[in-house]
C-alpha cells in the first residue's frame, strides 16, 4: 500500500491508542506496518478485549463508564506519559473531535495524530463551517449561515429557502438535535425540540435551518492533507444506506458519481479542507440531489469508520498516512496518482437486533468465526468469550469486499455475510442481506430513506434454519474435544448439548451474526 515506502523512516517512539475495540486494533496494525511499538488503554469492561491483548502494552485507565475512562483526558495523557508514548492517535469517536485535546497534548510534548485544535473548533461547528464555505466558494444547501435566537429570523429563512426545512444543531451530529418541519405552523415547536434535544446531547441549545433535501444521496469524500501545504482527495464513498441517520453500508464508487461529476466535487472537498487549514485524514460530506446538484453538509476531522473501502480501491493505508503526517513529513511519494481499481462495500456488525428496530442487544459471543478469501477484510475487536455491554457504541466489526465490479461485489459480500458466524447476541447481519439482495439496491437506486420506503415488508424474525444448524454444528464440535463432563455413572462421559453452550442464547432467537 501506499505509504509504506518509507518504513524505515523515524516517525515516533511509541503510539498510544486513545480507543477501544476494532478502531484500536486498526490502528496498532498500521503500527506495525512502521514498526513503531502501541499502547493499549483499557477500561474494567474492557479488561479482556482484544485490542488490549493485541497492543505491545496496556494501562487499564478506569471503570466502564466513558467519562472515567476513555473520555478522561488527564487519564490518557498520564497513560501515554507512563509507557514513554510520544504520539496519540485517537481513533473515532470518544476523543477524536474534542478540540481542547490536541492542545493538552501538545502542552505535554505528545504529538496528536489528527488535525488542530482551530480545524475541529471550526468544522465543528455547523453555522461556522457554512460561513467558511460561502467564503471559500462551495456550493452550500439554501439556508442560514447564522444563528438565531429570534422567531421570526427562522420563519423568513424557511420561507426564503422554501419547505420542506430542516432545524439542525450547530455542534450536532449523529441525528441529534435534528427536526424536518413540512409547515411553517409546525416551526416553533420543531425548533424549541430541536433545542432541548441539542442542549441534552451536546451542552449547547444552538440551531439553524436549512432546506431540507428530498430523497438525496449521501457521497463524502477523502481528504487527507500534510503541513507542507499539500491537500489531495481520494474519491468518493456512497453512504446512503442508513438507520436513524447512521450509516450501515458504504461503497465506492458511487453508482451516481461520473468523471465530471466526481472531479468537481472533489476539488471541491479539498476547498473545504484548505479553508480549514486542515492536517491529516478527513472527510468532506456532500448531498447529491435527483438533479445531480451536490451541497456542503459537514467535515469530519477524523478517520472515518468507512475508511477502510477507500483503502481497498486506492491502495492506499490512510492510517499510515496519518501517521506519518504527524511525524512532519509529506504525503507518500504516490498518493497524488492513486486511482480507484474495482468497487469496494463495507458492512458494519452491530450488536443490535435487525428485525426489532435495532434495538441494542448484549451477552456473552460463545462462537465467533469471520470469513475469509480474496477481496475479504474484517476489521474486528471481538472473539471468542467477550461480553458485549451496554457501555459502548454496539459496532463490532466491519466487514469489507472488495471485487472487480459492483455486482460481483455485492455478489461476494452476501457469501461473506453468510459465512460470518456470531452467536450469544443478536446482531444486524441477516438485515443487511436483505439490504444488499434488495432489487433496488442492485439497481443502485441508493437513498437515504432506502430503508423506510424499501425495508418495511421484510420477513422480521424468520431465522434463516439451515445457517442456524451449521452454526450450532460448529458450536458443538468446537467443544467436543475440551468440554466432555463425567455423568457420574460407569465412568462415561457426556457432551453438553450446544444449546446448553449457549446458556440463555435459545433456538428461537435470532442467529443474525
Amino acid at each position: 500500500m501506499t505509504g509504506c515506502d518509507t518504513m524505515q523512516d523515524k516517525l515516533f517512539n511509541k503510539i498510544l491508542v486513545a480507543n477501544r475495540s476494532e478502531i484500536a486494533i486498526r490502528v496498532m496494525n498500521a503500527c506495525k506496518v512502521l514498526g513503531i511499538p502501541s499502547v493499549a488503554v483499557y477500561s474494567e469492561a474492557d479488561k479482556n478485549s482484544k485490542h488490549r491483548q493485541f497492543a505491545d502494552e496496556a494501562v487499564f485507565i478506569g471503570p466502564p463508564a466513558p467519562g472515567e475512562s476513555y473520555l478522561s483526558v488527564d487519564k490518557i495523557i498520564a497513560a501515554a506519559k507512563e509507557t514513554g508514548a510520544d504520539a496519540i492517535h485517537p481513533g473515532y469517536g470518544f476523543l477524536a473531535e474534542n478540540p481542547d485535546f490536541p492542545g493538552k497534548c501538545e502542552t505535554e510534548g505528545i504529538t496528536f495524530i489528527g488535525p488542530t485544535s482551530d480545524a475541529m473548533k471550526l468544522m465543528g461547528n455547523k453555522v461556522a463551517s457554512r460561513v467558511a464555505m460561502v467564503e471559500a466558494g462551495v456550493p452550500l444547501i439554501p439556508g442560514m449561515t447564522s444563528s438565531a435566537t429570534d422567531i421570526i429570523v427562522f420563519r423568513k429563512a424557511a420561507d426564503e429557502a422554501g419547505f420542506p426545512v430542516m432545524i439542525k444543531a450547530a455542534a450536532g451530529g449523529g441525528g441529534k438535535g435534528m427536526r424536518i418541519v413540512h409547515e411553517a405552523s409546525e416551526l416553533d415547536d420543531a425548533i424549541e425540540a430541536a433545542q432541548r434535544e441539542a442542549k441534552n446531547a451536546f451542552g449547547d441549545d444552538t440551531v439553524y435551518l436549512e432546506k431540507y433535501i428530498d430523497n438525496p444521496r449521501h457521497v463524502e469524500f477523502q481528504v487527507i492533507a500534510d503541513k507542507h501545504g499539500d491537500c489531495v482527495h481520494l474519491f468518493e464513498r456512497e453512504c446512503s444506506i442508513q438507520r436513524r441517520h447512521q450509516k450501515i453500508i458504504e461503497e465506492t464508487p458511487s453508482v451516481a458519481v461520473d468523471e465530471d461529476l466526481r472531479a468537481r466535487m472533489g476539488a471541491d472537498a479539498v476547498k473545504v479542507a484548505k479553508a480549514a487549514d486542515y492536517t491529516s485524514a478527513g472527510t468532506v460530506e456532500f448531498l447529491l440531489d435527483t438533479e445531480g446538484k451536490y451541497y456542503f453538509l459537514e467535515m469530519n476531522t477524523r478517520i472515518q469508520v468507512e475508511h477502510p473501502i477507500t483503502e481497498m480501491v486506492t491502495g492506499t493505508d490512510l492510517v499510515v498516512e496519518q501517521i506519518r503526517v504527524a511525524a512532519g513529513q509529506p504525503l507518500s511519494k504516490g498518493i497524488r496518482d492513486a486511482n480507484q481499481r474495482g468497487h469496494a462495500i463495507e458492512c458494519r456488525l452491530y450488536a443490535e437486533d435487525g428485525d426489532n428496530n435495532f434495538m441494542p442487544s448484549t451477552g456473552t459471543v460463545y462462537h465467533y468465526s469471520e470469513p475469509t478469501g480474496p477481496g475479504v477484510r474484517v476489521d474486528s475487536g471481538v472473539k471468542q468469550g467477550v461480553e458485549i455491554t451496554i457501555d459502548y457504541d454496539p459496532i463490532m466489526a466491519k466487514l469489507i469486499v472488495h471485487a472487480p465490479d459492483r455486482e460481483s461485489a455485492i455478489v461476494k459480500m452476501i457469501d461473506a455475510l453468510h459465512h460470518y458466524k456470531i452467536l450469544g447476541v443478536k446482531t444486524s447481519k441477516r438485515f443487511m442481506v436483505d439490504v444488499l439482495n434488495h432489487p433496488e439496491f442492485h439497481a443502485g437506486r441508493t437513498y437515504t430513506n432506502f430503508i423506510e420506503n424499501n425495508m418495511s415488508d421484510r420477513n422480521n424474525g424468520q431465522n434463516d434454519f439451515k445457517e442456524l444448524a451449521a452454526a450450532v454444528a460448529s458450536v458443538a464440535a468446537q467443544a467436543r474435544p475440551s468440554a466432555a463432563v463425567h455423568t457420574g455413572g460407569g465412568g462415561k462421559e457426556a457432551i453438553p448439548s450446544p444449546w446448553q453452550l449457549l446458556g440463555q442464547w435459545q433456538i428461537g432467537d435470532s442467529i443474525h451474526g
